[in-house]
């Protein structure tokens, strides 16, 4: 990194407002010296989304669809959060927005429709740096009659759209990729696949799970057909959401009960989720739109226009933490699979996936345990990636996972220890 790029990181992250931000979220308020580091598993919550959800079963614990004030109330909330979600990620209409448990079950979901339409296009295009559940849903879609073509990672850490291109033809129903990994941290080049895939007339089926809190989600800028996110990486409690166009939903055929409509949203949410979950998601991209709107205070912009600015915002902290990690892991020595080279650092986020030379992923882990970091062993839930990186099933490799409460501080500490266990280990 040369003065001036010092300087402009240096910049970002003092003008980034960690220390606020961090007070916003109980969790860290009350851990003490422990550090977040397993953030790729699930993130903290801030205390307005706390409050969402409390509210919700404190003041309006009903089931929706009645006539009197509380159940209006809960339909409300639903109607407010899908509003939300869709300014969230650019959709097109709040309509398209469907909430339900998690993403797997959206994708299993999904496929089980796309399973009934194969007919000429039977092939399904999947990648192996996917988490396995944007990987086996299609492939269970073989005892359909499904093919399927492999994008596969080249050795530098990511999927290249050059290699997709061979992979779709007029036979291609759809593909399905990644917008990040979840377990490296690589960023895809989705508008690029939403490209290739539209010009042969295929779909594309993308996997937000782990982008989803280090940049701004658009589904109109990717052009893609279907996108699932999961809150609980996005600052919410544990539910998912599915995205799709609203005409390709209402074609995809799903379970419904006779007295559900037959058109998205209701045709895709079968039986009863979660409400106040879902007020806690309403919640968690409203506080996003307040990091933006804080930054630069203004009368005039939109919501999204705040998300914009605040997932902005988010972004440029962050390539500052992945850059400082980064640095770390290389001065311990460590293997990083994944973008390692610091001149594409913009094709990652802070999530890192490593190991340390021969040394035991789970001993390193239950160490840095016991100095209060909590990072995460084993394959990640990506058996086709630990076997593409030459790692066992059982041992896999060491994932530490940023987002934008965590500080230059927590990655030096977290140097600090690493360098004591390798010293101790070896």
């Amino acid at each position: 990194m040369n003065k001036h790029q010092t300087h402009s990181a240096s910049t970002v992250s003092a003008a980034f407002p960690v220390d606020t931000i961090r007070t916003m979220f109980p969790a860290l308020l009350q851990a003490g010296d422990f550090i977040f580091m397993d953030n790729a598993a699930g993130a903290q919550i801030p205390q307005s989304v706390l409050d969402a959800v409390t509210n919700h079963l404190v003041a309006h614990n009903v089931q929706r669809g009645g006539r009197y004030g509380r159940s209006v109330t809960v339909d409300q909330s639903v109607i407010e959060a899908r509003e939300s979600v869709a300014l969230l990620i650019n959709a097109y209409s709040p309509s398209e927005i469907c909430f339900g448990m998690n993403a797997t079950s959206f994708i299993r979901l999904v496929s089980l429709g796309i399973g009934q339409m194969l007919q000429e296009r039977d092939e399904i295009v999947i990648t192996d740096m996917d988490h396995d559940a944007n990987i086996a849903t299609w492939l269970a879609l073989e005892q359909a009659g499904a093919k399927f073509r492999w994008w596969r990672m080249r050795e530098d850490g990511n999927l290249h759209v050059d290699d997709l291109r061979p992979l779709v033809s007029d036979r291609t129903r759809l593909v399905a990729c990644t917008v990040t990994a979840h377990s490296i941290g690589s960023i895809v080049d989705v508008a690029s696949v939403a490209r290739i895939a539209h010009g042969a007339g295929a779909e594309v089926f993308l996997d937000c799970v782990h982008y989803g809190p280090h940049g701004l989600i658009d589904v109109q800028a990717w052009d893609c057909d279907y996108l699932v996110c999961s809150g609980y990486k996005n600052f919410s409690p544990h539910m998912g959401f599915l995205w799709g166009r609203f005409e390709t939903l209402k074609r995809l055929p799903t379970f419904r009960e006779d007295f559900i409509p037959d058109e998205p949203p209701y045709k895709v949410e079968a039986g009863t989720f979660i409400y106040e979950n879902v007020s806690g998601m309403d919640a968690a991209v409203q506080y996003l739109e307040l990091i933006g709107r804080n930054l630069a205070p203004s009368n005039n912009r939109s919501r999204r226009e705040n998300i914009v600015a605040g997932m902005g915002a988010i972004r440029a902290y962050e390539l500052v933490l992945a850059r400082e990690m980064l640095k770390v892991l290389k001065d311990c020595d460590a293997t990083i699979y994944g973008v390692a080279d610091e001149a594409r650092i913009n094709e990652r986020v802070p999530t890192f996936c490593f190991n340390i030379g021969k040394l035991s992923p789970q001993r390193i882990v239950e160490e840095m345990a016991e100095m209060q970091i909590g990072i995460r062993d084993g394959h990640m839930y990506a058996p086709r990636l630990m076997k593409r990186l030459n790692l066992s099933m059982d041992s896999g490799a060491i994932r530490a996972s940023l987002v934008h409460y965590n500080t230059v501080d927590e990655i030096h500490r977290f140097g600090e220890a690493l360098r004591a266990i390798i010293a101790k280990l070896s």
